[in-house]
């Protein structure tokens, strides 16, 4: 077989019985058994591109898919800004279903290529950039985590990987493994004391106190949480199916395979939901159980929103100390099954922890009646039930 020559490609102009001219590139490439085979590909109109010279500018990332077997310069992509796009172009294409990425994830790399690291990278040579310059401006940036910095260091070392997988830079060339970057939380999320989380509740409007109630009593993530549709619930069962996630918009898959299983929930929890179903506006089995009232119920709020807006601003007129976020109910769940004296593998299941280590390494499968029973045994640490069932009959009265 012969070694594969560069391809420039070529355009042609295609009119159209209805609507503008579409430009046309074609290409020729090699299939499974070495014949060499013309493709073609509509890249916009020529309103969309009115000259040859944008149309050439557009395909200029396909070009290099094309050219990837080839040696010459201008078959690699030379600035750190054209690597990205490629990279993009290849691995984040959220029309594209990948096992190697979910659709939260793709978003997240795209954003933080687009906002952060390919304006501060975009103009270096890819071989220009070096471990230690990186490792310096990851130091510098004030208003990001640990953890998001660490981010930042991954999804360059991925851009990086990219182009050695396409042979651009050869093995050994990520110079981003060098760079040193901490992901350790500066801020350690504490859980909350029953009489916290108490008046915590007393401070929210009913349907952040039903999300802070689902979110403690069943240790969901809150994204999970506001993934919840009313037909996840099945009341005769007492439990959920989590399914999906929301997060800022973006509707996902749950983050593990063990998250998806069946979550069950406490009495208290049901006529909790209950209450909250007669009152939303939303309540048909496809409605988001938390729907957003701005959007017509078609999603969820955001948690940003709900974060600044509700939550911490309770917190602080509960004269809680401590930083509350969302997480902070679910490690008070944990916390609480734990100090229970609740078995370790019921811990496990119901933190819905993909692998057991990361509770404890016990290899024994909990049955559903012991895990509602220690998940009930929390709910009684939290509410006091015969307070709860006198506001419910009241309410009833009403």
């Amino acid at each position: 077989m012969k070694r594969p020559r560069y391809q420039h490609g070529f355009f042609s102009c295609h009119a159209r019985k209805k609507g503008p001219s579409v430009w046309v590139y074609r290409w020729r490439e090699i299939g499974p058994s070495g014949e060499s085979k013309m493709r073609s590909l509509v890249i916009g109109t020529v309103r969309q591109y009115p000259t040859e010279t944008s149309a050439w500018k557009a395909v200029e990332m396909l070009r290099f898919d094309i050219n990837y077997q080839t040696l010459r310069p201008d078959a690699v992509p030379e600035k750190f800004r054209q690597l990205s796009e490629h990279y993009q172009k290849v691995e984040l294409d959220l029309e594209k279903p990948s096992e190697r990425k979910g659709h939260q994830t793709k978003q997240l790399y795209e954003t933080y290529l687009r906002t952060r690291i390919v304006p501060r990278w975009g103009d270096y040579r890819v071989r220009e950039i070096k471990a230690v310059a990186v490792e310096r401006w990851l130091g510098s940036i004030d208003d990001l985590s640990n953890n998001s910095k660490s981010k930042l260091k991954a999804i360059m070392s991925d851009v990086y990987q990219h182009a050695i997988r396409y042979g651009w830079l050869n093995d050994g060339e990520n110079p981003i493994f060098a760079v040193r970057q901490s992901a350790k939380r500066v801020r350690v999320t504490e859980p909350l004391e029953a009489e916290e989380f108490r008046a915590l509740m007393l401070e929210l409007p009913h349907k952040m106190r039903v999300i802070g109630i689902v979110a403690a009593t069943t240790g969901l993530r809150i994204s999970e949480v506001l993934g919840l549709k009313w037909m996840d619930i099945d009341w005769r069962a007492l439990q959920m199916e989590v399914t999906r996630s929301v997060v800022d918009g973006i509707v996902g898959k749950c983050k593990t395979e063990a998250s998806r299983r069946p979550v069950p929930i406490d009495q208290f929890t049901a006529d909790t939901l209950l209450g909250w179903r007669k009152e939303t506006c939303y309540a048909q089995p496809e409605d988001w159980v938390f729907a957003s009232e701005k959007v017509q119920g078609k999603m969820p709020p955001w948690t940003d929103t709900l974060l600044d807006r509700f939550l911490q601003p309770a917190a602080k007129r509960a004269r809680i100390i401590k930083w509350v976020g969302f997480h902070t109910f679910r490690h008070t769940y944990s916390t609480l099954l734990k100090a229970n004296g609740e078995d370790i593998k019921v811990v496990q299941e119901l933190m819905r922890h993909a692998n057991i280590t990361t509770t404890m390494n016990v290899y024994t499968k909990a049955l559903t009646p012991a895990k509602r029973e220690a998940q009930s045994r929390v709910v009684d640490v939290l509410v006091d039930r015969s307070r709860v069932a006198v506001n419910h009959a009241t309410e009833g009265a009403a």
